[in-house]
């Protein structure tokens, strides 16, 4: 089962996973669709990108987690650009233990590579790119040790609840300065993408965590 948006990549990866001798049951496009063909065709392995439609954010990493919670021993192989730490971190620690993967397209050297891989994780191994083990050890130290005094000064105030502007009385300094002060602490905590209310939601509570 594949899950990859970009056309020319999907079609490229089905036509070299059949020369290798392995069926392609179905290739889909966004993570939606993922889900459904995972449940019509029941694969021996899913292999699915990160990005995908609609939000092109984490959707294809998200629909792993959430198949190896309905499904604990379906393999499942992550083949993407991106490092997303907060949900590769679960999706390594999803279902039984067994069976899972987070490649980097770019660090594939070979297509004997690729194809071992698979073929390890289908057999219920691990095999994670070493950048990805690099981040998410970074991710497990404090993850306030990259802010600034004054960037902690600001997170705490936010946690008790004040505005932009009243951070910045309190602080003596302008309403922007405190806006860039925030920006850059939502950047260093590397929270997912989502509304702004919502990211200093998670950033109080990643303080309150620390």
């Amino acid at each position: 089962m594949l899950a990859e948006d970009s056309v020319l990549l999907r079609e490229g990866l089905v036509g070299l996973l059949g020369r290798c001798g392995h069926e392609v049951v179905s290739a889909v496009g966004d993570a939606r669709a993922l889900v459904s063909a995972v449940a019509e065709h029941a694969p021996d392995i899913v292999v699915t990108d990160v990005r995908m439609p609609p939000g092109f954010q984490d959707e294809g990493l998200h629909a792993a987690v959430r198949l190896r919670e309905e499904r604990p021993a379906l393999p499942v192989l992550v083949l993407s650009q991106y490092v997303q730490r907060m949900y590769a971190a679960e999706l390594l620690d999803s279902g039984d233990g067994t069976g899972v993967g987070y490649l980097l397209k770019d660090r594939v050297g070979q297509v004997e590579e690729f194809v071992e891989a698979l073929r390890k994780v289908a057999d219920g191994g691990t095999v994670v790119d070493p950048e990805v083990v690099r981040q998410l050890l970074r991710r497990r130290r404090d993850p306030l040790e990259q802010l600034t005094p004054r960037e902690r000064e600001v997170l705490a105030l936010i946690a008790e609840g004040r505005s932009n502007g009243a951070i910045a009385r309190e602080l003596v300094v302008s309403e922007a300065a405190i806006g860039k002060h925030i920006g850059s602490i939502l950047t260093k905590l590397d929270l997912p993408p989502t509304d702004q209310t919502h990211r200093r939601v998670l950033a109080v509570l990643t303080y309150l965590r620390a």
